[in-house]
């Protein structure tokens, strides 16, 4: 049964010209609990020997502590929830929430400014070990005695550099060549529908911040074996850009470096993009040099910053988003909804009694007729016990979702930070990338129209 793409705006894919596709968690899917179990242990093993004590050995990696979205307080050492407003909904320090008392004083009403260094996104994949240990890390700081540690700012710091560190010398890498089965998963179907929208005329190219011979163990690995219309990936896929640097591709006018796929050596490449492989480069020169319109391409990725919302901002081509955690998301939210409908009909049930002690009240204040306190006893008791109820109905819906943060999409009733980011930027989401790739390479996706609130008063 084909996957679900959700439609943001419209898009028509029989308009669509260039279909560029992200490498990393989103053309190769990764086993992610295990890559990110893997990327813990590495981090710890870097910050051990930069001085952090033996005791962060001991740590167990939790997969299921943080949630893409969220946001680390680097001075604070909190982990924070977002609402598409930028509030916050939800907070922990270490690995334990704040209690309202400590939210408040801390907080207050204060909406993130996210341009602040002082805040870090949990905004990938890979970002989730980075949040748990940055957390377990100062729930030792404040419990552990026995050793010293930096100041929470540091902490985040660190991981933050243990975790590029870990990127950029190949300790993660290394480890994935080794056991490529535990950590990459294969997708024949994926590749059979790749050559369908071949057959249709699209022109597919890769889009990736890996290098050239990381990307060739990738898909020498999930591609190349299922291929049947094509000698190999280099065929199949018109440009690979690796090493691209993204965001800054999309903005930056880096150059482009011609690569031999036979050694990975490099040489400059002059006039226009032809077929191929490459590293670097940037986006103008991309369109172009292939004259094309923002139209004519559509990308997709996993990143919410580094492949839609720049690119989104800078270039206008069309984009998609891979959120692997949706089928997830998406069952849980077919499981809670007998509970939201309980919800809602005590919320019914509650408002005219809201609105009976609100005129009462007011009355009261202006003093304008007579008060009956019994009725106020009253109402306010009613009210009361349908609150105990609506919230014993919210517990047991939260219980279905994470049980740190709940929805990834949603912050209490609101728009979590991360689903306004994806609504905004972009055009359509899904789990994977093979749910848009089995349907149609003409679909047309409509958007739904959306009420506004006077339009369900």
């Amino acid at each position: 049964m084909p996957g679900k793409v959700f439609v943001n705006r419209t898009l028509n894919l029989k308009k669509i010209r260039y279909i560029g596709v992200d490498m990393d968690h989103t053309l190769v899917r990764y086993n992610s609990e295990n890559f990110e179990r893997l990327s813990h242990t590495t981090m710890i093993d870097k910050l051990v020997k930069r001085g952090y004590p033996e005791t962060l050995r001991k740590l167990t990696f939790d997969y299921n502590f943080a949630i893409r979205g969220l946001v680390i307080d680097r001075k604070m050492g909190n982990l924070l929830k977002l609402n598409r407003y930028t509030a916050i909904r939800a907070s922990y320090h270490g690995l334990k929430p704040l209690d309202f008392k400590t939210h408040q004083k801390l907080y207050k009403s204060t909406y993130i400014d996210l341009s602040n260094t002082d805040y870090l996104a949990v905004d990938t994949s890979f970002s989730i070990s980075l949040a748990n240990l940055i957390g377990q890390i100062v729930e030792l700081k404040d419990t552990d005695t026995a050793n010293k540690y930096p100041e929470y700012v540091q902490i985040a710091d660190d991981v933050l550099d243990a975790l590029d560190e870990a990127h950029r010398d190949g300790s993660l890498k290394d480890e994935v060549k080794k056991n490529l089965d535990h950590y990459i998963i294969k997708d024949p179907g994926l590749v059979a529908n790749l050559e369908k929208f071949r057959r249709h005329g699209k022109k597919i190219f890769v889009l990736t911040n890996s290098d050239y011979h990381y990307t060739k163990l990738l898909l020498d690995y999930a591609v190349q074996p299922f291929l049947k219309e094509y000698k190999s990936w280099a065929d199949l896929f018109e440009f690979v850009i690796t090493f691209a640097s993204k965001p800054k591709y999309f903005y930056e006018n880096q150059k482009y470096l011609r690569v031999n796929p036979a050694d990975g050596s490099m040489t400059n490449m002059e006039g226009k993009l032809t077929p191929g492989i490459y590293q670097g480069g940037n986006a103008k020169k991309f369109t172009a040099d292939l004259d094309l319109n923002g139209d004519d391409i559509l990308y997709i990725g996993d990143h919410i910053y580094g492949d839609i919302l720049r690119l989104k901002k800078d270039c206008n081509w069309r984009t998609a988003m891979v959120i692997e955690e949706l089928d997830t998301e998406v069952d849980n939210n077919r499981k809670a909804e007998p509970i939201n409908v309980e919800i809602e009909t005590l919320m019914k049930k509650k408002e005219p009694l809201e609105d009976e002690l609100t005129e009462i009240m007011t009355r009261k204040i202006e003093k304008v007729g007579e008060l009956n306190e019994a009725q106020i006893e009253t109402l306010q008791k009613s009210i009361s016990e349908i609150d105990a109820q609506i919230s014993s109905h919210i517990k047991k819906q939260q219980a279905l979702y994470n049980g740190n943060w709940g929805q990834l999409m949603r912050a209490g009733n609101e728009e979590s930070y991360f689903a306004y980011q994806l609504d905004r930027y972009a055009c359509v989401y899904m789990e994977k990338l093979a749910d848009l790739l089995e349907l149609s390479p003409r679909t047309y996706f409509r958007a739904p129209r959306r009420p506004l609130a006077h339009e369900i008063y």
